[in-house]
């Protein structure tokens, strides 16, 4: 870990990262990709140690409230977070300020900050985010090492219902000739299905490939699965986009069991929500609550 003191933290779409690399170990890693330019090592997170006071700086300034998002890049919710507690300080000041806050992670360390999403969700929108990769949690420790196991994440999802806080799951990625049957898809969609999630992004049925993602995840599939790595190169070569061959009948089963279940799995609706802040709120003020 080393701490550096940003310029500048949202993003034009009111994204921010707060720390930059990762502790997670997921082997399929696309945030180590050479093209984000890393400086440092990954595991060597990079801690934006003044990020609150940038957020609040930022916040005082926009003329109209919005969504805020966290995760896209480095999960929020990762191991040094337990200590420096710089996601709970931003969440108090998005809190104070009334904006919403859309949440992507892993880590079930998430419910430790469930009274202030609590709150953010009373006055504006709260949304959890949560990656479900394998329904196999077994295989989950092998592909996600260092991560809270599947059946810990849909746990922290029903404790979101149950307090009446939106969520939404990712299914992703679906590796080719690894977790790519119907089987899993299927387990992971009953437990969204029972978590009452409002929707599920998936970009495809597969797993995508730049320079330095694909090295440390080849290097991991000699460790744990021999042989795996030439079935990868046999198929892709050295493509960017790794599609399932299972993919119709999995994007169907997925789209099937949404409407079933009344979840939102167009892209374009489910990111349309994400970033929808309620518009009775928008003009509030910080006095209107007080």
């Amino acid at each position: 870990m080393h701490t550096t003191t940003a310029k500048n933290l949202l993003s034009s779409q009111n994204g921010m990262n707060i720390y930059r690399g990762c502790s997670h170990g997921c082997i399929y890693c696309d945030s180590r990709s050479l093209c984000y330019n890393f400086t440092h090592e990954f595991e060597d997170i990079e801690v934006k140690e003044n990020a609150p006071e940038l957020l609040e700086r930022a916040l005082k300034s926009k003329r109209k409230k919005c969504m805020i998002g966290t995760g896209s890049m480095s999960d929020p919710y990762m191991h040094i977070e337990e200590q420096l507690k710089l996601t709970r300080r931003c969440l108090e000041i998005i809190d104070r300020y009334e904006f919403g806050v859309a949440v992507q992670t892993k880590s079930t360390r998430v419910l430790r900050d469930i009274d202030l999403f609590r709150s953010i969700n009373r006055k504006a929108k709260s949304v959890i985010q949560m990656t479900l990769t394998t329904y196999d949690e077994t295989l989950c420790k092998v592909l996600e090492p260092n991560v809270s196991g599947t059946r810990e994440r849909y746990e922290a999802l029903r404790e979101f219902q149950k307090s009446g806080i939106p969520t939404v799951v990712w299914i992703s990625p679906i590796l080719p000739f690894i977790n790519d049957s119907e089987e899993n898809l299927r387990g992971l969609l009953e437990y969204c299905a029972d978590a009452g999630v409002k929707g599920i992004i998936c970009f495809g049925m597969g797993v995508t490939l730049r320079d330095g993602d694909r090295e440390y995840f080849y290097r991991a599939l000699d460790r744990s699965m021999p042989g795996m790595k030439q079935q990868y190169q046999r198929t892709f070569g050295n493509a960017y986009e790794c599609s399932s061959p299972n993919q119709a009948a999995l994007i169907r089963l997925l789209q099937e069991t949404c409407e079933k279940h009344h979840i939102l799995y167009k892209t374009e609706e489910v990111f349309g929500y994400l970033h929808e802040f309620p518009e009775k709120f928008s003009q509030m003020s910080l006095g209107d609550f007080m």
